[in-house]
């Protein structure tokens, strides 16, 4: 099993996006193991975001991403990592493709709603920012056997 971080960015926090958006990777049959409603401060933006710090974009993301309440996220499942990159869509909403959750609800490249974390890498060092250990609640939920078959792990 794989675990990937999601953030429900404040512009999918302020259009009230949270439901519509959790349902899909649901639907798709990944678990939600942790979830919580929270503001990133300044600080925390600088750990995120440590590759964009000095670009010259940082201070606008910065404004953006701190700019109201997210909803932090892990998800888990086979292949989790690619599977959420690819229903979230091009980083432009305006170059995502229809179907795809930035393709169907964003018009902008910076307001384009969620954050997956890029790879294994990536996601073990986010999943620390956001979380405690004992904040994250595995369990097999009883519709696992009708979600996948019982050699795929």
């Amino acid at each position: 099993m794989e675990r990937t971080l999601i953030l429900l960015k404040p512009d999918c926090v302020q259009r009230r996006l949270i439901g519509r958006i959790l349902t899909r990777f649901e639907d798709k049959g990944f678990n939600i193991v942790a979830l919580r409603l929270m503001k990133i401060t300044p600080e925390l933006s600088k750990q995120h975001y440590a590759e964009h710090v000095s670009k010259p974009f940082y201070p606008n993301l910065e404004k953006f991403i701190t700019g109201g309440p997210i909803v932090a996220a892990i998800v888990e499942g086979l292949e989790v990592i690619r599977v959420v990159r690819e229903m979230l869509g091009a980083t432009s909403g305006l170059k995502a493709q229809p179907g795809t959750i930035r393709g169907d609800f964003s018009s902008s490249r910076q307001m384009n709603l969620v954050h997956a974390s890029d790879g294994p890498e990536a996601a073990a060092r986010e999943i620390a920012l956001y979380f405690k250990p004992e904040q994250i609640i595995s369990s097999e939920p009883t519709l696992t056997p009708w979600l996948r078959a019982s050699d795929e792990s």
